[in-house]
């Protein structure tokens, strides 16, 4: 095969690395040593990932995509695998690039078994042209970014190239018809898993059919004729959500604890991870790891067998598996469940996905918002009374031009409290959005920098929630750090 690198493959690792200390000096992205070796090896992604004895995992969807990937790679860490992934969420190709130059070595190996990845649902497309995954995991299908993506239905094609590439196992949302139709684009001899809602759950993780049906009703009737036309929807997708079988369901939830079913059996949890939303993110990444595991453990169990054919014993020496033997080769399935949630258990969130920041002794929380659902259980879960509010949204790219999404979201919860600063390129039109919706904004200021400062300054013994897109999430704890110490991302 032809290499069309502009420098000798040999040399990417260390081109990549001077690139990679270079932009950190200068206080660059995360993304730039990315797009300059893509440019001048294209092929370093693919020749590296495919070391992988497990292939790689991609993530995407609209919602939850860095948080549910955080979740699938500390439980596989947890259950002995060596896991490479990108961690900050930087979501692009040449993020899945520079998070590589951190990892290989000079002779260009990655000391990994697997790979975890969250794709933008547009990326997931390009990525998926140059590796295969063996699992994919598609969460769900929301307006998100529409002058990027247009339509939701266009999202949803998006996301099936991603599906009809994957060789292994497909994860679906059995909840999102337009998620769950994907099932039907899969390549033949791919497995089909979906994790889901007991129905107990399904009204407060509405689809966005579901959402924009409710958000359009006065009352219950209505409201009730939204939920039929969802299940139309689901039907026209191939199957109704209760006749597709869940590998895992989220049963109930109770702030941060959850019930989950696997297996016929219930097993309760209590997650670090701040939000209702994390804990169906937890049931979709769980069903991922279940299907890593069955075939860690199908691979241990052909070794043992060849092993004792040849006569040298049963003792599996896998140079990939790192779990000091501890093989889970005849453990019951109770077991290897309880084993799963008590690995999800300790998983801490990523960053600005509830994000918690300590600041003069306050707790200071982040939290990402890029679309009507996201925004709206974001308020669900971090409820108002008693804390400060800072809403800050910009409109660069990397959050999405197009603001009028915003008009989806209701923020009736804030009524009470109010919000005390709304800050960012869009503050103007924030305050306007809360003011339809009787919701005060006691100031206004678009410089971040400013706004971070004498809100965090206002009422100091008061618990503070920051709700922001992206790129303000960035400015926010940017300015926050000059205050107190704030986690690296790697940014």
């Amino acid at each position: 095969m032809v290499s069309h690198a502009l420098i000798p493959t040999v040399l990417t690792p260390a081109v990549g690395k001077a690139v990679r200390a270079a932009a950190r000096l200068r206080g660059g992205g995360t993304a730039f040593p990315g797009k300059v070796v893509e440019k001048l090896d294209p092929g370093f992604m693919a020749r590296t990932l495919g070391q992988l004895p497990y292939g790689v995992v991609l993530v995407s969807g609209t919602n939850g995509k860095t948080t549910t990937t955080r979740i699938i790679a500390s439980a596989l860490e947890s259950l002995g695998l060596r896991v490479f992934t990108n961690p900050t969420g930087s979501n692009f190709t040449r993020g899945v690039v520079s998070a590589l130059l951190d990892r290989v070595g000079m002779d260009g190996r990655l000391d990994a078994d697997i790979a975890v990845l969250e794709l933008d649902e547009a990326y997931a497309v390009h990525f998926v042209r140059r590796v295969k995954p063996r699992y994919t995991l598609l969460l769900n299908v929301m307006r998100d970014q529409l002058d990027r993506f247009g339509e939701i239905d266009n999202t949803a094609r998006l996301l099936g190239k991603a599906a009809a590439a994957t060789t292994g196992t497909l994860v679906l949302n059995r909840e999102d018809p337009r998620v769950a139709a994907l099932a039907s684009v899969a390549p033949r001899g791919t497995a089909i898993r979906y994790f889901g809602l007991d129905e107990s759950l399904r009204r407060f993780f509405p689809s966005d059919d579901s959402m924009h049906c409710e958000l359009a009703s006065d009352g219950g009737a209505e409201a009730d004729s939204g939920s039929k036309q969802v299940g139309e929807a689901a039907g026209s997708a191939g199957s109704a959500p209760d006749q597709l079988p869940a590998d895992v369901t989220l049963m109930a939830v109770d702030g941060n604890s959850a019930t989950f079913r696997m297996d016929d059996s219930e097993y309760d949890a209590t997650l670090r991870l701040e939000g209702v939303y994390n804990l169906f993110n937890a049931a979709a990444a769980m069903t991922v790891v279940r299907a890593v595991m069955d075939d860690v453990n199908e691979k241990k169990l052909a070794a043992s067998a060849a092993a004792q054919r040849s006569g040298r014993g049963s003792s599996i020496q896998d140079g990939n598996i790192h779990d000091d033997e501890r093989s889970a080769t005849g453990r019951s399935e109770d077991d290897a469940a309880r084993r799963l949630i008590a690995a999800i258990s300790e998983v801490t969130p990523a960053f600005g996905r509830g994000e918690t920041i300590q600041v003069n002794g306050t707790v200071v929380e982040l939290i990402l918002v890029k679309n009507p659902m996201g925004f709206r259980l974001a308020l669900t879960s971090f409820p108002a009374e008693g804390h400060g509010t800072m809403i800050v949204i910009n409109d660069q790219y990397a959050d999405g031009r197009d603001m009028s999404w915003l008009w989806d979201v209701d923020f009736a919860s804030l009524r009470a409290t109010g919000v005390d600063m709304v800050s960012g390129v869009r503050a103007t039109d924030m305050a306007l959005r809360l003011a339809y919706d009787g919701v005060e904004a006691r100031s206004i200021d678009e410089g971040i920098d400013r706004a971070v400062k004498r809100f965090l300054a206002g009422n100091p013994n008061q618990p503070k929630h920051i709700y922001c897109t992206y790129t303000a999430m960035l400015a926010v704890r940017k300015r926050v750090a000059t205050f107190t110490h704030v986690e690296d991302a790697g940014l």
